[in-house]
């Protein structure tokens, strides 16, 4: 909360100028009643019409000074949170940009969607409301208070000794409002990821006619947050009938009294008038600072869940890190990972990649070949062993610098509405020519040249327009086209046919002749032309060569290339898994 609090320090003098005037005009409309009592006991029975004009004059001044201090403090009001909160989203999501992959999957994505949009939305709620009412509410209380014991003690020991009893209903219930509010974003966070999930997989549910069964998957998530949100605003509800029991008890009690100091001639009916309008503002009042409990109950549960991201620490470069005698470009050395602490994913992993070389990874789904790539990539840290470039630890390298050594095109990637052009640059501010180069390499040239817009061809948003085979030519042509000093191919090839993926290849080695390349696949014909092939089976190493030297030494990759190739008939279930 303290975090979240600093965002506001710029804008103090913004805040205590709404709050000044905040004040003014409750302190105008706290005379209100007075001089209308006055005008009832004093000056009207007096009948001096010019009294009366002037005091009603002086009455209708307050209402105006009221009204306008009161707009001008919330347009400020409006404008401090309106920015504090720009400025926290934008510090939020750049936090989010730069979140290590571990981090994020202890957070979830949806959770952080979630914390974005609907809790910097509370906090910015509150911000706004607590400079409307936060100083108003207060002042015409005590205000109210004041000058009620001020014109009769009697009166008024009536209604402070109601205000204890609030005190005490108040506290009780706003201190279980904070866990209260944490569930609830917690659930709303799971409806989230049900939402994400079915638009994501709209086309599978569809296919699979399971669209009955992912509506009850979300009533159940829908239900679940409904049920927290009712249990929270029950139970925090509660104060405003509360407030009103006991407020009403006090001003019920007041005019009874009042009655008797009247009929006993110790109080005049002016006095009760102006105490029944103080009653009902003190009333208000109390009723706005207990919404702002309300408000600081979800506002905290908000602002704590910000700033558990805004806190989280960045993985920033580790220096002191001993370097590698060997200047090949990518190294591996006794690469131990794993994603849950507990069962290594990777399991012991060397080998060294030559600048300019080429190093295929096949084995099985779930063996660990893209966890292999997000090691190198830095997305992740390995727990034991090291990787490096060019004999420098990655954990060594900053973020840019790291990142900018890659191209890499996954199987299936983000496509952007936009032109062809736009989603190869994708904002980096390449030339044409070096567009067009990596477009030709990636065998995407010669479908984009057919089109009638040619670079320029709008692209729909994940590129549902256009074929498997061109996304992937065309997320290849994005990976070549910062001349990356190193390539990670990520099964990005499996719509291709065998001709294209053969001219892919060959158009690699002839123009970009000193990128490093990773190439993970799960055909063999894709890495048999590698200058080193890794066999990955369970996170470890089966066997590491050229093809011909794997085919005598590695028996799961030799059944693998046999199977494929046809020379072989797959032998159970095994057989076809490692394929």
């Amino acid at each position: 909360m303290k975090r979240i609090a600093r965002y506001l320090i710029p804008y103090l003098s913004g805040i205590a100028f709404g709050l000044f005037l905040k004040f003014v005009g409750a302190m105008t409309e706290l005379f209100l009643p007075w001089i209308l009592s006055y005008m009832i006991d004093t000056v009207a029975p007096a009948g001096d019409l010019k009294r009366i004009a002037l005091w009603g004059v002086m009455m209708a001044l307050c209402a105006v000074t009221a009204l306008v201090t009161n707009v001008v403090a919330n347009r400020r009001a409006s404008a401090v949170a309106r920015d504090a909160t720009r400025t926290i989203r934008h510090d939020l999501f750049r936090k989010i940009e730069h979140l290590s992959s571990k981090q994020i999957d202890e957070l979830t994505v949806p959770s952080l969607i979630s914390r974005l949009c609907t809790d910097t939305y509370n906090v910015n709620n509150t911000i706004a409301r607590l400079q409307r009412i936060g100083i108003r509410a207060p002042v015409m209380l005590l205000g109210g208070v004041t000058v009620t014991m001020l014109q009769d003690f009697r009166l008024s020991l009536v209604l402070v000794g109601t205000l204890p009893l609030m005190a005490v209903g108040i506290t009780l219930i706003s201190r279980s409002g904070i866990p209260l509010y944490r569930r609830v974003q917690a659930a709303v966070d799971q409806a989230i990821q049900t939402v994400r999930d079915d638009v994501t997989g709209i086309r599978v549910i569809r296919a699979l006619s399971k669209g009955e069964f992912e509506r009850e998957h979300f009533h159940r998530d829908n239900c679940a947050l409904c049920a927290e949100q009712i249990r929270a605003d029950t139970i925090m509800s509660a104060t405003n009938p509360l407030m009103n029991l006991l407020l009403n008890g006090g001003l019920t009690a007041m005019v009874v009294v009042g009655a008797y100091l009247v009929r006993d001639r110790l109080s005049s009916p002016g006095t009760i008038i102006a105490f029944l309008s103080y009653f009902t503002t003190i009333l208000n009042s109390a009723l706005a600072i207990n919404r702002i409990f309300v408000m600081l109950s979800k506002a905290t549960a908000s602002a704590q869940r910000i700033d558990e991201v805004l806190s989280l620490p960045d993985e920033s470069p580790e220096g002191g890190l001993a370097q590698l005698k060997s200047r090949a470009h990518v190294v591996f050395d006794d690469v131990c990972f794993s994603y849950n602490g507990r069962v290594n994913d990777l399991i012991h992993i060397s080998f060294t990649l030559e600048r300019g070389r080429t190093l295929g990874v096949i084995g099985a789904t779930g063996c660990g070949k893209t966890t292999l790539i997000q090691l190198l990539q830095r997305f992740y840290r390995v727990n034991s062993g090291g990787v490096y470039i060019d004999g420098q630890n990655v954990n060594a390298f900053d973020d840019q610098t790291l990142h900018t050594l890659f191209g890499v095109a996954f199987q299936s990637d983000a496509f952007f509405a936009g032109t062809i052009r736009e989603n190869i640059d994708l904002g980096r501010g390449l030339p044409q020519a070096q567009i067009e180069r990596a477009a030709r390499c990636a065998q995407a040239a010669e479908f984009i040249d057919a089109l009638p817009d040619g670079y320029d061809h709008r692209v729909q948003a994940k590129a549902v327009n256009l074929s498997g085979g061109q996304r992937q030519r065309l997320l290849i042509a994005r990976a070549l086209a910062g001349n990356p000093e190193i390539l990670i191919l990520d099964d990005s090839s499996s719509a291709l046919d065998y001709r294209t993926d053969a001219a892919m290849r060959e158009a690699l080695r002839r123009e970009y002749p000193h990128v490093t390349t990773v190439l993970i696949a799960q055909r063999v014909s894709s890495v048999r032309g590698a200058d080193e092939i890794l066999v990955l089976e369970n996170g470890a190493m089966a066997g590491l060569g050229s093809h011909d030297a794997l085919m005598q030494t590695c028996p799961l990759y030799a059944q693998i290339s046999r199977i494929q190739t046809g020379e072989d008939e797959p032998i159970g279930g095994e057989a076809h898994a490692s394929a």
